[in-house]
């Protein structure tokens, strides 16, 4: 966690880091904790297409992502899920712990985000959640797509 709050200083973007004893596992959990909307929750997945990787950043009130409509955003033919081996290969992180920022990666990023002026995600430890503006996850990710309405 050092590392992603010293890019957090480093760019000077504002941030909290904030603390919980277990896990949250689902944006209904993410939300209910927070006392937040659903769509506030960030989520990161890892997909990818062929050996390609791309990390896909939404609104948890979009509830089960649709890889063929992710798919036709990148312009490719086909996207799936990555194993969870594959994550920890891409990423350095496991499935659940997946930070907002900095990640070697190309970015999808979900437009509903900015519905709101912060979201709450991975820090890339399990019992700690980022609280960041969406902008400043745009300017802080290599962002090569968004997911529309």
């Amino acid at each position: 966690m050092d590392r992603l709050r010293n890019l957090l200083q480093e760019k000077e973007i504002p941030f909290e880091i904030i603390q919980h004893e277990t896990p949250i596992r689902s944006a209904r959990e993410g939300a209910k904790f927070f006392g937040i909307d659903p769509g506030q929750t960030a989520p990161v997945l890892i997909v990818q297409s062929g050996t390609e990787h791309y990390a896909v950043i939404f609104s948890g009130d979009r509830g089960r992502v649709d890889l063929d409509e992710l798919a036709q955003v990148l312009g490719c033919n086909r996207l799936k899920m990555a194993n969870s081996k594959d994550v920890q290969a891409v990423t350095g992180y496991a499935v659940g712990c997946i930070p907002l920022v900095g990640l070697a990666l190309p970015v999808i990023m979900d437009k509903r985000l900015y519905r709101y002026p912060f979201v709450y995600g991975g820090t890339g430890e399990a019992a700690s959640t980022l609280k960041i503006c969406p902008n400043d996850l745009e300017k802080l990710n290599h962002v090569i797509a968004f997911w529309e309405e």
